[in-house]
């Protein structure tokens, strides 16, 4: 168990916010694919914070939250929509690189293990960890599935020379603006009248219809 120092506790408040309005904010963002998962994932995050929270489990907590947390795609995106090609290549293949190492590497060997069997034997059979574990290896599985995903989207980059449109879009808003031609009106004539007033019109200035002359 670690003590709570003041600064970890507003970390865990600023984190717990931001997975929580992550999560809100998908129903109103776009639709995609991964919906159901990219849900789950929030789930699980928002509740192994309250847990290692609740529970004190600190340490293995921040962990977590360090590794959650990578700007080099978002990067790539941006580069992708600067038309930097070359940059959001490098910046992706970076990200993918990273990714799998700290997703298929750095967390099972380092904190799975620490939750399976250190702590297994620092705190005996201690029933929370029972859950906290099974929340890990939910994110576990979830990684596995997105490092299978980003290796396809490496491997059409390097094949094709330029980052693939995320797949996980069910519909595609193009950047392009459609030109579009206004469309014609009906010639519209006002017939004046030397008159003050009329059945049609005020002041004698007839509006929306044409006059008839009358033989």
């Amino acid at each position: 168990f670690q003590p709570l120092m003041p600064d970890l506790h507003y970390y865990y408040i600023v984190e717990l916010s931001f997975y929580w309005s992550l999560m809100f904010s998908q129903f109103i963002d776009v639709k995609r694919k991964d919906f159901g998962i990219m849900f789950t994932h929030h789930i699980v995050t928002v509740t192994l914070i309250t847990f290692s929270y609740v529970t004190n489990l600190t340490r293995v907590g921040t962990l977590i939250l360090l590794k959650r947390h990578l700007f080099l795609l978002q990067a790539a995106k941006m580069a992708n929509y600067c038309k930097c090609q070359k940059l959001s290549d490098l910046l992706f293949l970076t990200f993918a690189v990273v990714f799998i190492v700290s997703r298929l590497g750095i967390y099972p060997l380092w904190i799975l293990n620490t939750t399976l069997f250190e702590l297994y034997e620092a705190l005996g059979n201690f029933p929370a960890l029972w859950v906290f574990n099974v929340l890990l290896m939910v994110l576990q599985i979830l990684h596995c599935f997105w490092s299978y995903l980003i290796i396809k989207a490496a491997y059409k980059a390097i094949s094709k020379g330029k980052v693939a449109k995320d797949a996980r879009s069910d519909v595609e808003s193009s950047s392009d603006e459609e030109e579009t031609v206004p469309r014609s009106k009906a010639p519209h004539s006002t017939v004046a009248t030397n008159g003050t007033s009329g059945a049609n019109g005020t002041n004698g200035y007839l509006t929306g219809a044409t006059s008839s002359e009358e033989h």
